[in-house]
């Protein structure tokens, strides 16, 4: 890519139009055009300033507010407002300006003079009886009895579509662009329309020199996309009562960011799974280091060597129109071989551990996840997260009293010959109500491990293999 020499490389957004809550396919977008901003970021070093044009006065919204008995603007800030809180819960960066369409009028007016001064733009009576040609479009809309508007050499109006966007990103950038995103529904007209604005405006040969458009997000089963006017949508309030903003995230990364994806519950489920399956690596590996998960070595030569290759697939890929899927693989790879000499290791004979390789590796997962906005914590319990740190406590006494049960089970060391081997009978069914609990939890994504860990008792440190590890990973 490209970019202007100066401070920070442009970046600018179609931001929504606000009228009513966001759906899922709105978020697909904003998602992976985050993830290619922390990329560009966090990988190649790229200062980007972001700027986001927030539509606050249309058709749609003037509707909507006589059906809610609003005023537009009111109606505007409320699902501005709404649309903010959205994008803090899906983790996706602010903009480094966001500016509003109304707030932008002045600016916009002087734009559609310069336009019209170069020959380029007319003014009409009548908006489609009299076009010079099919193919012209609205610049500046005139008002209908009783809508708002605001006064202009053409009469009171308001603002058409495409001329709010290239005027915002010529206010903030001037008469060059680095890079422009949107869905792929606006590639034509409305990007289209924005470059023939900007260049005759600046007199320029390229305003833009990147435009990069998101595919759209359709219902599995359905081939239109999902959108409001189709009814077929999920907003991203009700879809974070089922899964976490990580899962969404890893399902956006699974997949070009200019391809098309299906949703389904099936695909999120499986996303959920791989990043227990993930945190799960993680806590077994960091447990192998503290030396807290018995085992011996592991082939450090071969983890070290797909440790090297992994980090350059994942740039050359990421450096290959953000190749998410590509990297995402490379990584899973990495931490499935990981896995398999973890096992191996553990089921072999003891001897001395290898703690530096596996620690590198945990370091670059963790790296590479955080760097796309994924958190890989262990456990999700964050504080102030009342009812979630409330399910962690219950869940940690739940485990404590079973691991009580179970040493009261196995403890017959003061019984011996008969009398132990009664013992050992009667407590069987406390073992096997022990082991019915573990599996029940596990089926909600709960894991309780064998691990090992060092007692100091009377006579000095013993080993135990009774130790448990918890892992709450909730949706």
């Amino acid at each position: 890519m490209r970019m202007k020499e100066r401070h920070g490389d442009d970046g600018y957004s179609c931001g929504p139009t606000v009228y009513d809550h966001a759906h899922l396919g709105h978020a697909c977008s904003y998602v992976r055009f985050d993830i290619i901003r922390r990329v560009l970021t966090q990988v190649f070093g790229c200062g980007i300033v972001m700027v986001m044009g927030i539509t606050d006065v249309d058709d749609k919204i003037l509707r909507r507010a006589r059906e809610m008995d609003m005023s537009p603007a009111a109606l505007a800030r409320l699902y501005e407002e709404d649309f903010k809180q959205d994008m803090v819960a899906l983790k996706v960066l602010p903009p480094t300006v966001s500016l509003r369409v109304t707030e932008m009028v002045p600016q916009i007016i002087s734009f559609i003079e310069g336009i019209i001064a170069r020959g380029h733009a007319y003014a009409t009576a009548k908006v489609d009886s009299d076009k010079r040609h099919a193919g012209d479009f609205a610049l500046w809309k005139a008002a209908k009895p009783g809508e708002v508007s605001w006064a202009s050499p053409w009469g009171p109006g308001r603002p058409g579509w495409h001329i709010e966007c290239s005027t915002i990103a010529s206010a903030v950038f001037g008469s060059h662009l680095d890079v422009h995103s949107g869905g792929i529904d606006l590639a034509f007209p409305h990007h289209e329309n924005e470059i023939a604005q900007c260049e005759v405006f600046h007199q320029c040969g390229q305003w833009g020199n990147y435009f990069l458009h998101s595919g759209h997000l359709h219902v599995k089963g359905q081939e239109e996309k999902m959108s409001k006017s189709l009814r077929n949508y999920v907003t991203i309030k009700d879809f974070l009562c089922s899964f976490s903003p990580d899962v969404f995230r890893l399902f956006c990364l699974r997949s070009s960011y200019r391809s098309a994806v299906d949703y389904s519950d099936s695909t999120m489920l499986d996303a959920s799974h791989v990043l227990r399956g993930l945190a799960s690596f993680l806590e077994d590996a960091r447990a192998y280091m503290r030396g807290q998960l018995a085992g011996g070595p592991v082939s450090e030569a071969e983890l070290w060597d797909r440790l090297s290759s992994t980090k350059g697939t994942v740039r050359t890929a990421l450096a290959d129109d953000f190749n998410t899927p590509r990297a995402l693989d490379a990584v899973l790879d990495l931490v499935r071989l990981g896995n398999r000499q973890l096992r191996a290791a553990t089921e072999g004979p003891g001897g001395p551990r290898s703690p530096a390789v596996l620690g590198a590796i945990v370091a670059y997962v963790e790296q590479f996840f955080e760097t796309v906005g994924i958190s890989l914590a262990s456990r999700q319990c964050l504080p102030g997260d009342g009812s979630t740190a409330t399910l962690c406590s219950v869940v940690d006494e739940l485990v404590r009293f079973r691991l009580k049960v179970r040493q009261f089970a196995l403890d017959t060391q003061a019984a011996t010959g008969d009398a132990r081997r009664q013992q050992l009978q009667e407590r069987r069914p406390l073992l096997e109500a022990c082991d019915t609990l573990r599996q029940d939890l596990a089926a909600h994504g709960i894991s309780i491990k064998k691990w090992r860990s060092l007692h100091l008792g009377p006579a000095g440190p013993t080993d135990s293999t009774e130790a448990k590890g918890l892992r709450l990973a909730g949706h």
